[in-house]
């Protein structure tokens, strides 16, 4: 049994393990990539809908998965596959979700429930299945009301890394790079290697001296769960890298949390984006990206134009907007070195448009070096 928090409920069969788990019930629209949705560390404390309806088909593989293991909260299908069909494969989907303990449900309508959710927005929802769907349906939707809301909630510490690690640069070494991990995917820190950083990966609690102990030429903020308006000590340490002109690099999470950083507010979407098919326009080039989103809050900040920081860091614009829904997907400092983008660049599980990102940061922190040579 599925519960929304507004009592509408759905009937269906238990998909992976059985018992009962509560989250942000959410949807996402990519047509394939499912492992590296389940382990993207920022879908934790929601219940995932997929809109496609076939999903399993080709199984689970430990090269494609973003963390060390599923982090969603629950998980909604229409029709999971009955057989695995790839060579990659290395067990069923279904047996992944048992393994990780993560309790979902299939065949329901999803097409009714994510209507439902465009129409009244995300809620919070729980999965109830074997002896839990027994349960009297008002013991099962108190279960889902007294379950805390995404708004105010701090979740980088439970998908953050608790002590430092390093990945080596790959090829030419550029030199250290800081990362704050707030639920950052494999992908990322991969491609940030491969551009010649020797990569470390500090825990979401450092402070800006840890962040200063490894010598850093720049700082990237990762993608992350949870409210940005809950993350007022990594907002403080962002500020303290803005102060220092440190380049700085964030996506998604750290794209929200560098417009607090710059004085700015943020919101909670209707139901947010998540999937891997969302126009983006690049307001520097007219180009339009097709592009991978998990984020259910946003910037606030005027599309046109170039406005002054609030917290005094100059000039800022916004550099990249929806096409849906006209949400801010990028923020460019003209006076500090600094960018962001509200999505993932890492094209994990796709698509590729918006890689040229991490190139872009290269150049940006190969120009600062090379200032400070010159100095």
């Amino acid at each position: 049994m599925l519960v929304l928090e507004d009592g509408t409920r759905f009937t269906g069969r238990a998909y992976g393990a059985t018992g009962t788990t509560l989250g942000e019930v959410v949807f996402a629209t990519g047509m394939s990539g499912y492992q590296e949705t389940l382990t993207d560390p920022s879908y934790a404390g929601q219940i995932v809908l997929q809109t496609a309806p076939h999903i399993g088909n080709t199984g689970m593989n430990s090269e494609d998965d973003e963390s060390s293991r599923i982090w969603v909260a629950g998980y909604i299908v229409r029709d999971p596959a009955r057989r695995v069909s790839n060579w990659r494969a290395e067990e069923s989907l279904d047996d992944a979700l048992i393994r990780d303990g993560i309790v979902g449900i299939s065949g329901i309508d999803t097409r009714a429930l994510t209507r439902r959710i465009r129409s009244e927005g995300s809620m919070r929802g729980g999965i109830f299945s074997g002896a839990d769907a027994a349960l009297d349906a008002d013991e099962q939707l108190n279960r889902v009301t007294a379950a805390p809301e995404m708004s105010g909630l701090n979740l980088s510490a439970e998908v953050s890394v608790t002590e430092p690690r390093v990945l080596p640069a790959q090829g030419e070494r550029i030199g250290n790079l800081a990362v704050l991990d707030l639920g950052v995917k494999q992908s990322s820190l991969d491609n940030l290697a491969n551009l010649g950083f020797d990569v470390h990966v500090l825990p979401q609690s450092a402070s800006f001296a840890d962040i200063q102990a490894v010598d850093p030429v720049g700082v990237f903020y990762s993608n992350g769960p949870g409210d940005p308006a809950a993350s007022g000590e990594q907002v403080a340490v962002l500020r303290q890298v803005l102060d220092a002109k440190l380049p700085y690099f964030g996506i998604c999470f750290g794209n929200q949390l560098f417009g607090r950083a710059l004085g700015l507010g943020t919101y909670k979407l209707t139901f947010g984006h998540r999937g891997i098919n969302q126009p983006v326009l690049d307001k520097a080039t007219g180009r339009v990206e097709i592009t991978a989103h998990n984020h259910g809050f946003a910037v606030e900040a005027p599309l046109e134009g170039i406005f002054q920081s609030p917290n005094g860091y100059g000039a800022i614009e916004v550099s990249h907007v929806d096409l849906n829904d006209q949400v801010v997907e990028g923020l460019r400092a003209h006076d500090i070195p600094a960018f962001s983008v509200q999505y993932h660049p890492e094209a994990a599980a796709g698509p590729h448009d918006a890689h040229y990102l991490f190139t872009r940061f290269r150049d940006l922190v190969l120009a600062d070096i090379a200032g400070k040579d010159a100095e």
